[in-house]
């Protein structure tokens, strides 16, 4: 299966409750299923204290996972999100498969 978010890339949210902001995808869950996204889905999250490791409780704000088809990557050029799409182009004398935005052919792999 082929992934069109990974690691790095840089989504929009456009469904939920935090749909309209933007953050970093910082983690994929299950197979590109699922994203942690920067900023995005924060819930609280209760910790007891560890005294071994030096660590606080209390009420801690971290995000969670988002669905993948709540998440589409945004486009740098016009600033808007936009669909991905595969092409292949030749470098170093090798066919090489990368990553593309449909709306300008413009690489996303660079």
């Amino acid at each position: 299966m082929a992934v069109n978010i990974r690691k790095g890339d840089k989504v929009k949210v456009i469904a939920g409750k935090d749909k309209g902001k933007t953050g970093v995808v910082l983690r994929s869950i299950d197979a590109g299923k699922r994203y942690v996204v920067e900023g995005v889905n924060m819930v609280k999250k209760h910790v007891k204290p560890n005294p071994n490791i030096g660590q606080e409780g209390g009420v801690v704000l971290k995000e969670a996972s988002i669905h993948c088809s709540n998440v589409m990557i945004l486009n740098p050029v016009s600033n808007k999100r936009d669909r991905v799409k595969y092409k292949m182009t030749e470098q170093d004398g090798k066919q090489k498969k990368v990553r593309c935005f449909v709306s300008n052919d413009e690489m996303i792999d660079v």
